[in-house]
Parts: C-alpha cells; sequence; structure tokens
C-alpha cells in the first residue's frame, strides 16, 4: 500500500518494464500526463515505441546493458513521442530490482519532462552564437572605413598639390564619421536588438549615398579584379534619408556581389528615378542564387549551404541588416536571379522627395560657429595623442590651451592656469575625472568654470553620473569640430582679442 500509494501519487514520471521485453507492466498517473495517452493505452506498450526513432538504438543498447548488469543504473535525456507524434525531451533514470536468484525482476524508471531546459539551452547557444556573429560582422563594418582612411593619410603624406590633400581630407571625414555612428549605434545593442534604432534623416543627394557607398565598397571590388560600371540620372534626386545608414545598404550590396562573383566578374549599379521613388539596382555575373534560396534570402542569419559561399566568408546578417534599414526608410527591397551561375539583382525601392521640398533645410549639419572664438581652456586626457591632438585643434581655433595627463594633474594645472574651460577625460589613473571635478568644484574659484565631460562612455547613465559630479555637459569622443565650436560659441562671452 506504502508502494503504490508513493507510485501513484509521485510529482513525476514513473514506470516499471518486463526486462525481458521491455514492455511496461506499471505506470503512474504523471506519466499518463506527460505522454497524453491513457494507462491501459501505455500498458503492453514498450519502451521503445514511445523512444523517438533517432534515439531507438542508443535506448536499446542501455536498457540491455542495464538488464544483463553491466551497469547498475543509468541516467540519460532523450526524446520520447507523446500521443499525436509531439516530441517531448526527458530525463530517464533506469534501474533494475533483481529477485533472490539475481534474475532481473522488472525495471524501474523515473521519467522527467525537460522539455523546457533543452529549449531555454538550444535559445542561450543560438543567442551566444549570434552575438559571435554580431561581433563578427562589426569587426568585418569597422575594417571597411579603416582602409580609405588609411589610404587618405598615405596620399597626405605623398601629395605635393592642395586639391589631392582636401580630396583625402574630406574622404577620411567621411569615413571617420560612419565608424562614430556604427560605434554609437554599439553602445546600447539592446535598443538595436528592439527594433528602436533611431534614423538621422536629412535631404540627401542620391549620388551623395552611392558615392559614399563605393568609397567603401571599392577595395573589394578592385582586390577581386572586377569592373564596376555606374548610371545615375543626370537630374538631382534626393531623398529624405539618414546618410550614413543608406550608404551602409547600398555598400552590402556592392560588397555581396564583389564576394560572390568569381574573379574578374562586371558589377551594375543603377539608378533609375520612377514616379515619387526611385529604384536603385546592383546586378553582377556572380554565382546567382538558387530558387529555393530567394524567399528566406533577407532573413537573418541566413545562408545558403554552398561551398563556395561559406568561403566567401558571408555572415548571413547583411542582407536582414539591408531590409531592415530600407524598409525604416519606408521602402521596400527585392532579390532576383536566373539560377546558380547567372548572377543576381538586388533593387531598393526608395521615396524620393517631391521637387518642392528639394529646398527644405533639415538640419545645420556642414554650419560652423566662428572659427576665431578664443577660450582658455585645460585639456584632461590620460591618451597623450588625445590630448595633444585636441589641444593643437583648440590652439588653431584661436584658444590658449594647458593639458593634463590625470585627475591630479588636472587639479594642480587648473589652480595655475585658471581656465575658463575644462575638457575633463573620465577613466584616468590616479584620480578619475568625475573626482576631479568634485574637487574642482569645492574650489571658490572652480565654481564658475565650464567643465565638460569628454569620454569614450556614452550611455545615459553616464552622463548622469557626469551631471551629478558637477560637469556642466557631456560630449562623447570624438568630438566633431562643429560640436566643440559651437560650445565655446555658446558659453558667456569670450575674453577680449
Amino acid at each position: 500500500a506504502e508502494f503504490r500509494a508513493t507510485f501513484e501519487g509521485a510529482g513525476v514520471g514513473k514506470a516499471q518494464a518486463d526486462p525481458a521485453t521491455g514492455r511496461l507492466i506499471r505506470v503512474n498517473p504523471k506519466l499518463c500526463e506527460l505522454l497524453r495517452y491513457s494507462a491501459d493505452e501505455l500498458l503492453g506498450m514498450a519502451i521503445r515505441d514511445l523512444t523517438h526513432p533517432d534515439d531507438r538504438a542508443a535506448g536499446d543498447a542501455q536498457f540491455r546493458s542495464l538488464v544483463l548488469g553491466e551497469v547498475g543504473q543509468y541516467a540519460v535525456e532523450k526524446r520520447y513521442l507523446r500521443k499525436g507524434g509531439e516530441v517531448v525531451w526527458v530525463r530517464v533514470t533506469a534501474t533494475v530490482v533483481r529477485g533472490s536468484d539475481g534474475r532481473p525482476a522488472r525495471a524501474s524508471a523515473i521519467i522527467e519532462d525537460v522539455t523546457a531546459r533543452i529549449h531555454a539551452e538550444a535559445a542561450l547557444k543560438d543567442a551566444d552564437r549570434k552575438k559571435d556573429d554580431f561581433i563578427a560582422l562589426l569587426a568585418h563594418e569597422l575594417r571597411n572605413p579603416l582602409a580609405p582612411i588609411r589610404n587618405g593619410l598615405q596620399v597626405i603624406r605623398l601629395a605635393s598639390d592642395t586639391a589631392s590633400r582636401e580630396r583625402a581630407q574630406a574622404m577620411m571625414d567621411r569615413q571617420l564619421t560612419h565608424m562614430v555612428r556604427m560605434i554609437d549605434d554599439l553602445l546600447d545593442v539592446s535598443r538595436i536588438g528592439r527594433s528602436k534604432m533611431v534614423l538621422r534623416r536629412t535631404r540627401v543627394a542620391l549620388k551623395d549615398v552611392v558615392n559614399s557607398a563605393v568609397e567603401t565598397a571599392r577595395p573589394v571590388i578592385d582586390e577581386a579584379g572586377h569592373e564596376l560600371h555606374l548610371s545615375l540620372p543626370p537630374e538631382p534626386v534626393f531623398l529624405d534619408a539618414d546618410l550614413t545608414r543608406l550608404s551602409q545598404v547600398v555598400s552590402n550590396l556592392l560588397t555581396n556581389s564583389a564576394k560572390y562573383t568569381e574573379r574578374g566578374g562586371r558589377v551594375w549599379l543603377t539608378a533609375e528615378p520612377r514616379d515619387g521613388s526611385v529604384a536603385v539596382t546592383v546586378r553582377d555575373t556572380g554565382i546567382g542564387i538558387p530558387a529555393e534560396a530567394l524567399p528566406n534570402i533577407f532573413d537573418m542569419f541566413s545562408q545558403v549551404d554552398r561551398p563556395t559561399e561559406r568561403n566567401a566568408g558571408g555572415l548571413g546578417i547583411g542582407l536582414a541588416l539591408v531590409k531592415g534599414l530600407v524598409e525604416m526608410h519606408g521602402g521596400t527591397v527585392v532579390a532576383a536571379s536566373r539560377g546558380e551561375g547567372r548572377g543576381s539583382e538586388f533593387t531598393v525601392t526608395l521615396p524620393r522627395l517631391a521637387l518642392e521640398s528639394e529646398t527644405v533645410e533639415y538640419s545645420t549639419v556642414g554650419k560652423t560657429a566662428d572659427p576665431g572664438v578664443r577660450r582658455r581652456v585645460l585639456v584632461v586626457d590620460d591618451n597623450p595623442d588625445g590630448a595633444e591632438s585636441l589641444a593643437m585643434m583648440l590652439s588653431l581655433l584661436g584658444g590658449e590651451v594647458a593639458t593634463a595627463r590625470d585627475g591630479q594633474e588636472s587639479l594642480e594645472q587648473a589652480e595655475r592656469f585658471r581656465p575658463e574651460v575644462i575638457l575633463m577625460d573620465i577613466g584616468m589613473p590616479r584620480m578619475n575625472g568625475l573626482e576631479a571635478t568634485r574637487c574642482i568644484r569645492a574650489k571658490e574659484w572652480g565654481r564658475e568654470v565650464t567643465i565638460i565631460a569628454l569620454t569614450g562612455w556614452g550611455q545615459d547613465a553616464d552622463r548622469k553620473r557626469s551631471r551629478e559630479a558637477g560637469c556642466d555637459g557631456h560630449l562623447v569622443k570624438p568630438v566633431e569640430l562643429n560640436a566643440l565650436q559651437q560650445l565655446l560659441g555658446d558659453l558667456r562671452p569670450a575674453r577680449p582679442e
């Protein structure tokens, strides 16, 4: 009676089986609930009848070892089939009850439902894989603008004419802006993951989008020996768009074409104005896309299972990003291919600005404050190159500049130099920037100084901490020249020249 009460009332599935045949001879209500069979249906069924076909061979071997006495018990996680064929993961702990003669009398098992844990572990593994893929993608995306920046530095060193230097500087500035924007987005990955990315839209010329994209993709195209053919409409086309993000869309498509086209191929980029929209098409002579893969080509982590594509190093993320960014701009993207080895074609259709909207000013990008504003500025940064380069830039703007390498030195320099403005790094040795700010604010002369946190930390919590420490503002590295000039111009009147 005690055994029966314990067996029947257990909170997990319990069963006993004939050790000779593996057929069930006793089951409890919890097992019936788990497998959705009645007790009468289960009795007479064999353990292997409940086991998933892929797990039956291993299950038979384990049960045989138990009956033969090769093992005293075993615990294994395997798949059972519920009534109707639904798969359920279970943990089976099995033992054998033997008679006085040592022969097996019955097999006894405890069966626990572990489906939720198995699925949770699979989800964690998938999330970890996606994290690794994201990091790999990030590294890839950051390397793209580094190439033209390095090339631009070499041009500046080698060129003797002003025009070449200015072109290289403009190119480097665009690529650096692209990198900074990507890093800004990385600061809050959860926001991106929840589809809360915010576009910084302005009136953008389509030719600027294409030029920026080509500049980014050109090294990959040239390295593969491809011919790139561009065809843009003669009349200006303007979009209400985020220049960096839209350039990322086009450069991703160009890079994909370059990677999946055999050496010496051809890539076309064409733009065709339509009623209220513009269609940008990237076409190539590459390996093409199988018809069965086209419906899922824009899915996250989608991979076409071909050795050629795997060797090209695709992460299966780029096209998903393209689709997401295009849809955020109110557009669409479609893929087409005539089959394997016959190239592919991606067409992005975007709404364009009406003619009467083209004179609207959307932002103050490109406007600069008076470059001759003079300030006495103390630059505090433990990175010597960062401190020196910023000091040089401020000096060229007409400022009187001193530097300090850590929080303690900033107190000493501020005491002597009496700056109007302090650009304060946060993470520094000896004394961090927040502690230094509090110490300066405690001085009578320090109450009127404008202190701006200039740091690589840009989350809301970081801004709150700098504000609580006494900072008047918070800028994230690398600071844009216009932002710095605007900051200096917005302060109380500068000292007379």
